[in-house]
């Protein structure tokens, strides 16, 4: 379950010097830069071309490694690139100076909350523009170029501003490798008239990085070990539950050692799923309060010690602030430190080396997951329906259940889908990805494109809603274009329903479009794309045997119609909880 691409584990330093070009002054930034996306693991680089960036895309397509895929708009690029991270642990756009940034600003701010190293790369003004006076287009008609690069301040780690050859490579290098180390994106502006320009600093190929491992401070790693374990071996039935941050601190294979030794029950919250394995035999399900899997949830609130391991408690994730979770009871291990109940909190320990030495010292203990087998009742199954009974939405996932393995992984889109698919018990090595974080209604639709250009060995499967399809829909052109062969399922049940069931109003509800017209419009006979519309139990099972079958090298798209109302009972659950929570009166001054 570890990373595909274990960036910051690179290889040590060359020991043998290499190669110079023919000319001292051959190397261009261009080449530079493209070189070191290749090296760090990006094979596919996302973006729409403009002025500004033109001269620097010629320089990354010469690049025999690296491949651009144009997308139709700049922030299904940024989505594309954030898919793209979580499949290959670093993901790349390009786009040009402002209308193309403040234009993927939006994704660059999902993945910062989702912890994603991605390099977003601008093509900027001339570099003889800068400190003039001169106004240019694409800008807000001022001549400081600043405004871009301050929006870009606080949803990225690093800012590089590049228009002087001489401190160029210096910039990038220590933007692209602060932006592995914190796990965050990275902004790199680039004038356009440098690119191509020769430098004896890129005279040479790019010496590969040698980032500087974290390594825990050993004291407060040996007392965090020691209190951690006392605290849960006087414990009586103690559980894990896995977070979000299990990704970003490289830590799955340390946290299975530690669940296969102390024999806990392993809940995920819902935003660490995929993060661990769902065939585990200690795994009970998703611990999300008062819409938990079955069971699961009154296992871990009963509990009396639980250990998060890289947690995110928002409004959303603790449906609406929820939780029956005591601190006293808690262990809260985030990627650089340890927080024990009401006791000590110790910094600079990191989680890959702590969970590694906890396994050692903590008794074997399985009375919770005793305790969960006694209770537990296998699922029911749907109620029998009648011969032409319209679709519902339960019937869908079970069928999307079945069509799940190793070769395969999930895209959720914002909305019932989060809820639908957390209820999907995946296979191993299936791929599961969605933005619990931010939240951003349309990142399916780029992060489909993205991630299935990362795995193409894997068959991507999005459960995407009609609502959101609406805002990013443009983009299946680019997966037919890229020869993807993901099967969309498009949920077309005539409006927001998520917003629907937190505060219901008119403007919840959409101009209804025939989804299935619309792929077939951009299709246009040019590549593979299979449609269908379904209505039905019997039209969604042949649609699926089509997809499946005679058209598995195709991008497939299935409107599938359902009721307005026909929803999960977890959304009704958490979307009222979730309103409670929006609609609290002002404190009393």
């Amino acid at each position: 379950m570890e990373p595909a691409n274990h960036i910051g584990a690179t290889a040590p330093p060359s020991t043998t010097a290499l190669p110079v070009q023919a000319g001292a002054s051959s190397g261009t930034l261009g080449r530079h830069l493209a070189r070191r996306l290749v090296e760090i693991g990006v094979k596919d680089v996302f973006g729409v071309p403009g002025d500004f960036n033109l001269t620097l895309l010629d320089h990354l397509i010469a690049e025999p490694g690296l491949n651009f895929v144009g997308c139709c708009n700049e922030i299904n690029a940024g989505y594309a690139a954030d898919g793209y991270a979580r499949a290959k642990g670093v993901g790349a756009c390009v786009v040009t100076f402002t209308v193309g940034g403040l234009s993927v600003i939006n994704a660059i701010a999902g993945a910062y909350s989702e912890n994603l190293p991605l390099i977003c790369i601008v093509g900027g003004p001339n570099s003889n523009d800068y400190g003039t006076n001169r106004i240019l287009h694409h800008t807000i008609g001022l001549p400081d170029f600043s405004q871009e690069l301050r929006c870009f301040q606080t949803v990225t780690c690093i800012q590089a501003v590049v228009n002087n050859l001489d401190d160029a490579h210096e910039l990038i290098d220590t933007a692209i490798s602060t932006a592995l180390k914190e796990s965050k994106p990275a902004y790199i502006s680039i004038s356009c008239n440098l690119p191509g320009i020769p430098h004896p600093t890129f005279a040479r190929d790019p010496v590969p990085f040698c980032l500087e491992p974290k390594i825990s401070n050993q004291l407060g790693l040996e007392a965090a070990v020691e209190a951690t374990a006392d605290f849960l071996n006087k414990a009586v039935k103690p559980v894990l539950v896995v977070g979000p941050k299990l990704r970003v601190a490289k830590a799955q294979r340390a946290f299975l050692e530690l669940a296969d030794a102390c024999g806990y029950p392993i809940a995920i919250m819902p935003s660490g799923k995929g993060l661990v394995p769902e065939h585990h035999p200690h795994f009970i399900g998703t611990y999300w309060g008062a819409v938990s899997t079955a069971f699961c949830g009154e296992i871990v609130e009963s509990a009396d010690a639980y250990v998060f391991v890289g947690p995110i408690f928002n409004d959303y994730s603790s449906v609406g602030y929820s939780l029956l979770i005591k601190k006293e009871k808690s262990v809260m291990v985030q990627p650089n430190r340890v927080t024990i109940g009401d006791g000590p909190s110790l910094g600079w320990v990191f989680m890959a080396d702590f969970l590694h030495a906890l396994a050692k010292k903590l008794k074997r203990n399985t009375t919770a997951m005793e305790n969960y087998r006694r209770i537990f009742v296998p699922h029911g199954i749907p109620v029998k329906r009648a011969k032409d009974e319209p679709l519902r939405v339960n019937i869908l996932y079970k069928h999307m259940q079945e069509m799940l393995s190793g070769d395969t992984a999930v895209i959720a889109e914002t909305g019932d889908s989060w809820f639908n698919c957390q209820k999907l018990r995946l296979p191993e090595n299936c791929g599961y990805e969605f933005q619990m974080q931010y939240g951003s209604i349309g990142w399916s639709v780029g992060a489909t494109l993205g991630y299935a250009q990362a795995v193409k060995n894997k068959r991507v499967i999005a459960s995407i809603g009609d609502g959101s399809f609406q805002v990013t829909a443009q983009d299946v052109s680019t997966m037919i274009r890229c020869g993807q062969r993901s099967i969309i399922f498009l949920i077309n049940n005539g409006g927001y329903t998520i917003e629907v069931e937190i505060h219901d109003g008119p403007y919840n509800v959409i101009k209804n479009w025939d989804y299935t017209g619309l792929v077939d419009a951009i299709h246009n006979g040019e590549g593979k794309c299979w449609t269908k519309k379904v209505r039905t139990e019997e039209e969604l099972m042949e649609a699926i045997a089509e997809a499946t079958g005679a058209h598995k090298d195709s991008l497939c798209f299935i409107e599938v119609m359902v009721h307005k109302d026909d929803t999960s009972k977890e959304l009704l659950e958490w979307g009222s909880r979730v309103s409670a929570a929006n609609g609290r009166p002002p404190n009393p001054q």
